[in-house]
């Protein structure tokens, strides 16, 4: 089986092709630190080759959503140094994805701010979940240039953060319609200034901080999320598919470990004007780096995947959250839990910890 076989990511050697991809699961507490129950969570996944954590906050102005963890305090670094060292000591790899969520927050909690973004756009169709429950969205503040140069250099900085904190690398959260995939949007960007308008402008944000990543930690320990055709979060692109060409062009460009390539989710239906083709088959084969794969496999099309020679690697979301020893059930053909979606977000142990594994099942009932 390809997905058990063991592979090279950048220094890394991972023991089998199979990651867990980052799912925001808001248990930290109100300062952004995590616990002890998030280092459980983690641990109990550290048979994956490859662990990307939950989106973590660069700045306390990158906050969009409650409970969710930073990386900017010096309470934060050591609340995940915790996290890292139980991953390690299970023979884990664990990789820190950084966020900046851009217009996807709300002043409720933010301390009253506005949330910035590349335009003073809202999205449409949709509400956030704030501390006080679902409200609308806000039209955000437009970011200065001074701001985005600042928003950069905490990105740096957050890198820096991880490595002190132990994690093996970062990931650039580029996808799902947060700020560094606001700047790609015609529906979020609408400046003028280097910044918009041309595609090159426009991809300028994502690029540099790809370069400041790679000079704050090292190629070796930098990857980057990306959704080309995913439209959650109002991101509408005029020219999608130049767009993302021109995007991975300048990215190969850089020396870097991985792009994980998220495929539009069928619940979010692309507008007309995208294509309607595989975003592995017509972005991933551009690719120079490694490319892992990401969005909707289970183990068979997972497998189909790899055996294309295109993605290197296949990145699970829900299927870790309620299997934690996911390898296992795949290597075994065994029976797979069923995620409870009314606990991913928020709350305690329930649906976060509890999940059986196969050697519990037998004391289960027979009717759970």
């Amino acid at each position: 089986m390809k997905l058990l076989e063991t592979t090279q990511l950048g220094n890394l050697a991972l023991k089998n092709r199979m990651v867990m991809s980052a799912m925001t699961r808001s248990r930290a507490d109100s300062h952004g630190i995590v616990g002890q129950m998030t280092a459980e969570y983690y641990t109990q996944r550290a048979s994956a080759g490859l662990i990307i954590t939950e989106a973590i906050r660069i700045s306390e102005e990158a906050t969009g959503s409650p409970f969710t963890p930073g990386i900017y305090t010096d309470e934060q670094i050591r609340s995940w140094k915790k996290v890292t060292q139980a991953v390690h000591e299970r023979g884990g790899l664990i990789v820190a994805q950084l966020w900046h969520t851009g217009r996807a927050g709300h002043s409720i909690d933010r301390g009253g701010k506005l949330p910035l973004a590349p335009s003073p756009l809202a999205i449409q169709g949709m509400q956030h979940f704030t501390s006080q429950g679902q409200k609308e969205y806000e039209t955000p503040r437009e970011i200065t240039i001074e701001e985005i140069r600042r928003t950069i250099l905490d990105y740096g900085q957050a890198a820096r953060n991880a490595m002190e904190a132990g994690f093996d690398g970062v990931e650039l959260h580029a996808a799902n319609g947060y700020l560094p995939n606001q700047f790609l949007a015609e529906s979020a960007n609408q400046r003028t200034d280097e910044y918009g308008g041309s595609i090159p402008n426009k991809s300028r944000f994502v690029l540099e901080v790809m370069q400041e990543l790679l000079a704050a930690v090292g190629g070796d320990r930098v990857g980057i999320k990306l959704s080309p055709f995913h439209p959650y979060g109002n991101m509408v692109l005029d020219q999608p598919v130049e767009t993302y060409q021109y995007l991975i062009e300048e990215l190969n460009k850089l020396d870097f470990a991985y792009v994980e390539l998220m495929k539009r989710n069928p619940y979010f239906p692309s507008p007309s004007h995208y294509p309607a083709v595989d975003e592995v088959a017509l972005i991933g084969r551009q690719i120079r780096q490694t490319v892992i794969a990401n969005t909707g496999y289970e183990k068979a099309s997972a497998e189909t995947e790899l055996g294309k020679g295109i993605a290197q690697l296949i990145s699970f979301g829900t299927l870790f959250l309620a299997n934690p020893d996911l390898p296992a059930r795949f290597e075994l053909g065994a029976g797979l839990n069923e995620p409870d979606r009314a606990t991913m977000v928020g709350g305690g142990a329930q649906g976060y910890t509890d999940y059986p594994f196969l050697e519990d099942m037998e004391a289960l009932p027979s009717n759970y």
